[in-house]
């Protein structure tokens, strides 16, 4: 695998954190956010092709059959969330009930975001290519995928205010229908 071929895999693999990151900037996001999310979805994108390398063919039958379905079933629910409090009239209440760069809302999206990974690493294991530096380039490249698209959101949001909220959720439910669909 060449350098080119391994960064077109990276940006392929990032493109749903980056979607999930836009739809995330609309409700947060400071430097304190944009760390913990960036750091976390670049630290899962990494991991999951290392999983994918060390499981092989043990695990892909189990967790192949009903992958989309956890992706699906995560980005739903937090796009829906997304959208239900986009509703809420009381607009001051604390961040944490809405940041999703905290506790089990960011585990959620970093594991949705980083389960096609899982299925890359499988693959990378039929190549030559040195595993720790495909998982290296591939976690920097959706970390720095994730600023950008946090970026964006918040631009998003300065713009259209409570409605970019909404639409944040009706991303991140298409992203999941559009997972499920393609599996």
């Amino acid at each position: 695998m060449t350098h080119l071929e391994l960064l077109l895999l990276a940006l392929a693999l990032a493109a749903d954190a980056f979607s999930v990151a836009v739809a995330s900037g609309v409700v947060c996001c400071g430097f304190r956010p944009t760390f913990r999310l960036s750091f976390h979805f670049g630290l899962f994108q990494a991991l999951m092709p290392a999983l994918g390398v060390l499981s092989g063919s043990v695990l892909r039958g189990h967790v192949a059959d009903y992958d989309q379905w956890i992706a699906f079933g995560l980005l739903v629910f937090i796009g829906g969330r997304m959208i239900l409090e986009s509703f809420k009239t009381d607009r001051d209440e604390s961040a944490s009930g809405r940041d999703p760069s905290k506790g089990l809302t960011m585990v959620g999206l970093s594991i949705a975001t980083s389960i096609d990974a899982f299925g890359a690493g499988i693959g990378l294991a039929m190549t030559d290519v040195n595993l720790w530096w495909a998982c290296t380039v591939i976690g920097v490249v959706a970390g720095l995928l994730t600023i950008v698209g946090l970026r964006l959101g918040g631009v998003l949001a300065s713009r259209i205010g409570p409605w970019a909220e909404r639409i944040g959720g009706v991303v991140l439910i298409g992203l999941g229908v559009r997972i499920l669909l393609a599996g």
